[in-house]
């Protein structure tokens, strides 16, 4: 940590207001001091870092990160790869993560008991480079489903990337056991997932056993996030109180009336970029998009993008993120969630940008100090060559992303950080 002047920037602050060319000081792990114009940032003894034009903005968040799935082409690998590479896996994608601009994750489930708390403690104490990380259980999933990847023969609970209950008890049981090992975020798989064989539209998951892990968790001040296509499955998140929603992907016009009438109590992040790829660029994987399995995801990759442009309409919170961690949809291409958002769902850039930033900051349970460039925010920020606003895809680019700092400190510094050289405006 030290203090810097970032100047000559064009300044994206998050809220939503149109860029201007200014300046920001940090200072410490804070914004100390953002103005219009330039030199007029008290600047001490900090570090002057010339932006030449370049668009500075608050690191993104990923909503639905799965850091230990593992880049490969079946639900099964991830559970058969053993924990030592695992971790060692897992641990290099939070840096791919950060290194990418995402400062911030929502852990959306671990392949591992352990896995995500290892990794979120190891980032916090300084071990590895890696995003603010909300650290999930392993998917909790009934006996037969989206989880449950045992064959049917036999009976080898450890072949499985979930955690398999089987009634009340059993779920309290789960929770509890993942509450002893420091989760911030118990994960509920609630419907199914066609490539599992579990069908989307389904709904395993009983009330009872999906109101006692509630109960349980939020009883030691826990997070409930839920595994959620099907329409009745997003009715239950609403019905019990579950914050954070993935996938949403066949919610009919009466559950979108509930969840706009609890706009404010949920967030939902489609994973978009996970069907759509999976429909058209996985035959090599054996999902060929003339397959069934590839038609259904056509499907509902069709419906799913209606639904959020329904949701979006509705003022429901919409982010970016969702299971990547697959070999046709590896880590680190996150920002094609932003690009389908604009494209398919029709958000302007700059909305599209609020629900990685403003939003992302109100999904980590910080609302009033991540997420936004703004005096007394934490230093969460990224310096970006070119406009977002004018071409959203800037941000998939690493080779764009000129420098991340989180909490004061750079992750990746820009070239010359006290003498820079003018960079291109590229738009």
């Amino acid at each position: 940590m030290g203090n810097y002047l970032f100047t000559n920037v064009r300044i994206l602050d998050g809220t939503g207001e149109q860029p201007y060319t200014g300046e920001v000081l940090v200072q410490g792990n804070r914004i100390k001091h953002v103005s219009r114009g330039s030199r007029s940032a008290p600047n001490g003894a900090a570090t002057t870092i010339d932006g030449s034009g370049a668009t500075l903005m608050p690191g993104m968040t990923e909503a639905h990160t799965h850091l230990s799935w593992n880049d490969q082409p079946s639900l099964e690998a991830i559970q058969f790869m053993p924990p030592e590479e695992h971790t060692l896996f897992t641990a290099d994608m939070a840096k791919r993560y950060i290194d990418m601009g995402w400062t911030s994750c929502m852990g959306a489930a671990s392949a591992k008991p352990r896995l995500d708390v290892v990794i979120r403690n190891a980032i916090n104490s300084g071990q590895i480079p890696g995003p603010r990380y909300s650290a999930a259980s392993q998917e909790i999933t009934t006996t037969g489903g989206l989880g449950d990847t045992s064959p049917p023969h036999l009976d080898y609970p450890d072949m499985s990337f979930g955690c398999i209950v089987s009634g009340v008890e059993e779920m309290r049981k789960a929770v509890r056991m993942f509450i002893k090992y420091g989760c911030d975020t118990i994960k509920l798989n609630l419907s199914g997932e066609e490539i599992a064989g579990v069908p989307a539209e389904e709904t395993p998951m009983t009330d009872e056993e999906v109101a006692v892990a509630v109960s349980e968790a939020k009883r030691r001040g826990l997070r409930v996030a839920a595994h959620a296509r099907s329409n009745e499955s997003i009715k239950m998140c609403v019905r019990h109180g579950i914050e954070i929603i993935y996938h949403a992907s066949y919610a009919d016009e009466e559950t979108l009336d509930i969840l706009e009438a609890n706009k404010d109590k949920h967030f939902v992040a489609p994973g978009l970029a996970w069907l759509i790829k999976t429909s058209t660029e996985a035959a090599d994987y054996g999902v060929a998009p003339d397959s069934r399995l590839g038609l259904q995801y056509a499907r509902e990759a069709e419906l799913a993008t209606e639904c959020m442009r329904k949701m979006h309409r509705r003022g429901i919170r919409v982010l970016p993120g969702g299971d990547y961690g697959f070999a046709w949809i590896p880590h680190g291409t996150n920002a094609k969630d932003l690009e389908y958002f604009v494209d398919r769902v029709g958000m302007s850039p700059m909305e599209a940008i609020v629900s990685a930033t403003k939003y992302g900051g109100q999904i980590m349970n910080r609302p009033n100090e991540l997420g936004l460039l703004k005096e007394g925010y934490l230093a969460d920020l990224i310096l970006v060559d070119g406009d977002p606003l004018s071409n959203i895809r800037v941000l998939q680019d690493r080779k764009r992303i000129l420098a991340v700092m989180k909490d004061g400190s750079f992750h990746r510094a820009p070239e010359g950080t006290a003498h820079r050289q003018p960079m291109r405006w590229t738009g």
